[in-house]
């Protein structure tokens, strides 16, 4: 089995590898600023910043797995449970040269997967019992094959860390506007009560444009890298035409439900006019996703 920092056969993607470090440079730069300004506002209490952000980066990255896992009601199966589900992962293990993460399986009707974890080691890959049901093994081989790719890729650890500042901005803005602030006498912590929450707006919809433009490249790289490992671009082509035209026949109840961890989705949890008005989608458009498996279908076939 091969360790954590070994290359596996995944294909690699310089373009994935450039935008992943540009869009950690970017956050990184607006994190200390932000990080900046709240120090400078609070003076004394300083030390509630660094408490708070160290704790939900903390909690954040070391336990996306867990989190991920119970909000979307994944429970770790075994190869007993659910052999050709293990088996496929197995299969394509051996042919990527990489670790087998955990398996697990959400009851859930809506035909989806995902993948999470901070490192290979500690990956999860996740189907629900609606994509087992829906898919034939050749299609649900190129939807593990494009999970297993971010695990591979490393960038499910770059959108859990790129989603914290969201996370941190949104928890201070809260802070400053339902108790941290309101009501004090003194002229700085008056101010930071009007600073900070505004500040925070703006860092959350700066962190959420850079994880939305990471998210829809990755998707396509994952794509492509499952599709050249398969070498059945059609496979994956008619399970994102399966998986996205059922999810439109879920209810919106239970697609709302599962929006938030859209980034992390095979497909994102959204109904046909939600799709069509998306412009900060997680993900490409179908089209888009199908015209490049059509490409590298094309190129195989030479």
């Amino acid at each position: 089995m091969a360790e954590s920092g070994h290359r596996t056969r995944f294909a690699p993607d310089r373009g994935l590898t450039r935008r992943m470090v540009t869009t950690m440079f970017l956050i990184g730069l607006v994190y200390v600023g932000f990080t900046g300004l709240l120090i400078a506002l609070l003076g004394k209490a300083w030390p509630i910043v660094v408490v708070i952000s160290a704790g939900l980066f903390v909690a954040q990255f070391w336990f996306s797995d867990k989190i991920a896992e119970r909000a979307m009601g994944a429970r770790q199966v075994s190869p007993e449970q659910y052999p050709q589900l293990h088996g496929t992962v197995d299969r394509l293990c051996a042919l990527a040269d990489m670790p087998k993460p955990r398996v697990a399986v959400a009851v859930n009707d809506m035909p989806n997967a995902f993948a999470t974890g901070r490192n290979p080691d500690r990956a999860v890959v996740c189907v629900t019992t609606g994509l087992l049901r829906r898919l034939e093994p050749e299609e649900l081989e190129g939807v593990l094959a494009h999970e297993l790719s971010h695990v591979a890729h490393r960038d499910v650890a770059v959108m859990t860390i790129a989603g914290f500042l969201a996370v941190l901005a949104g928890a201070i803005a809260r802070i400053g506007l339902w108790g941290g602030f309101r009501g004090s006498r003194d002229s700085n912590m008056a101010i930071a009560a009007i600073v900070i929450p505004l500040a925070s707006m703006v860092v959350w919809a700066l962190g959420f444009l850079l994880t939305r433009l990471l998210s829809r490249y990755r998707e396509l790289a994952a794509d492509r890298s499952a599709a050249l490992l398969t070498g059945r671009p059609s496979e994956l082509a008619s399970a994102l035409t399966k998986v996205t035209g059922q999810i439109a026949r879920i209810p919106s109840e239970d697609l709302r439900r599962s929006q938030p961890y859209n980034a992390f989705y095979f497909a994102p949890a959204l109904n046909a006019k939600e799709t069509a008005s998306q412009l900060l989608s997680t993900h490409p458009t179908l089209e888009q996703r199908l015209a490049q498996l059509g490409r590298i279908s094309t190129e195989l076939g030479r």
